[in-house]
């Protein structure tokens, strides 16, 4: 499929080569008639599926009353039926009291202005994140980045960040905490006192690894002891893909600001926020703003899925099917030949990670590649793209998630024996 046009930029259309122009749940349907069951859900921006119909018909009644797309920060009704379906929908059932910042579109809008809040509150510049990290390619969120690969061409201008292993990595468990203590609590370590550690409680372009939920707690005790806030990016991890709204409600903790974005949308609309305590929303009026912060078809969207999805509790029927199909991707995962032969399984809810890197003469890439031939759409992530991830939407049926474990665990076998997939 030539492209003469597009920037050689482009990345998943190289991974997916075809045309692609319809989609609906978990299918997406190429220009040929060719069918692909969706195990990468716009790289977790679509928890929902796409065009769940119900979304659908809101969106097109908003559009036909002429309701507003384009409000800046204006109070609109649209905006003010997000807010309070977030209220009554993920806040008050969890017992929490943020207050939401609306970004600009993107995740990485969110990052920026939680770094940037957090060094307004504290006065202090340093931020703590870790190794194997994706915040973001804007310059503030790309030093919080740690991939070589995207901080090339701004690396020696990207300060403020001290980078710290993460608990489980490539090169195995850490004592993160351990290391922590002593940067922060000796006067001598040479480093400065952070404003902020940023984390994401499970790493997904990292490699789908999964923090400790006795490291998560630590880390809450530590920052409060030494008044570091703590921020939470739970732009791909939230939304319900770990099997519970955010990702940090196993570890029982409250951060301080969090970053949402990717499924927040509702239906794939570009939409960020950051949600802060409310003695950290320090903001002057218009201090950190942006044009496209009030997308007012996402609001909509948003207050749809959350109305749907979220009314019956943080222990509802959709989080408890979630964990479910969750627990049959690992259960299937576990069983694959791969990980006799020494591949790992990682992940929570719907969010799982195959290493390969273990395994002797088995490509991630290349199983990716044959799963596509065969209709399955499954990216991979990891240092070196060893990892195949599994992120299907969470919605996705029964028959589809097992009709795509099926074709990848019969390539990942066909790629172990030596074989061509048929």
């Amino acid at each position: 499929m030539p492209q003469t046009t597009e920037s050689e930029v482009r990345s998943y259309s190289r991974s997916f080569p075809t045309i692609f122009t319809a989609a609906k749940g978990d299918v997406l349907r190429g220009h040929d008639g060719s069918t692909y069951i969706d195990f990468l859900a716009g790289a977790g921006t679509l928890n929902y599926g796409h065009n769940p119909e119900t979304v659908k018909r809101r969106l097109i009644d908003y559009l036909e009353s002429d309701g507003l797309t384009h409000g800046l920060d204006l109070t609109t009704s649209a905006k003010l039926e997000f807010l309070n379906a977030f209220t009554d929908c993920v806040l008050e059932p969890r017992g929490l009291g943020y207050r939401v910042q609306f970004c600009g579109p993107t995740g990485t809008n969110a990052v920026e202005a939680a770094l940037k809040l957090a060094r307004l509150v504290t006065g202090r510049t340093n931020v703590i994140a870790f190794s194997g990290a994706f915040h973001g390619v804007s310059t503030g969120s790309l030093a919080a980045t740690a991939s070589n690969y995207y901080r090339s061409g701004l690396h020696t201008t990207l300060g403020g960040t001290t980078h710290l292993p993460y608990p489980d990595s490539p090169l195995g468990e850490y004592d993160t905490m351990d290391l922590l203590r002593r940067l922060v609590e000796d006067p001598g370590a040479g480093t400065a006192k952070p404003a902020a550690v940023l984390l994401e409680t499970v790493q997904g372009e990292g490699g789908v690894y999964v923090a400790p939920t006795d490291f998560l707690r630590e880390l809450r005790e530590f920052c409060d002891r030494h008044q570091i806030l703590l921020i939470v990016d739970d732009i791909q991890a939230g939304c319900g893909r770990t099997g519970s709204f955010f990702s940090f409600e196993r570890a029982g903790i409250e951060p301080d600001l969090i970053t949402l974005s990717k499924s927040i949308g509702g239906y794939g609309l570009p939409m960020a926020v950051v949600l802060i305590k409310p003695q950290y929303d320090i903001w002057r009026p218009g201090q950190h703003n942006g044009t496209f912060r009030g997308n007012q078809l996402a609001f909509v969207a948003a207050a749809a899925v959350l109305r749907e999805y979220w009314a019956d509790g943080p222990d509802g029927a959709f989080v408890t099917a979630v964990r479910g199909k969750g627990r049959e991707v690992a259960r299937r995962l576990g069983a694959s030949t791969a990980v006799q032969l020494g591949a790992r399984v990682r992940g929570l809810g719907l969010m799982w990670g195959l290493d390969l890197s273990a395994v002797p003469d088995v490509s991630a890439g290349k199983v990716s590649h044959l799963c596509f031939d065969r209709g399955l759409i499954v990216e991979t992530c990891g240092r070196d793209g060893e990892v195949i991830k599994v992120l299907p939407p969470l919605t996705i049926s029964d028959e589809n998630l097992s009709q795509g474990l099926d074709i990848l665990l019969d390539v990942l076998q066909c790629a172990v024996d030596g074989t061509s997939a048929a």
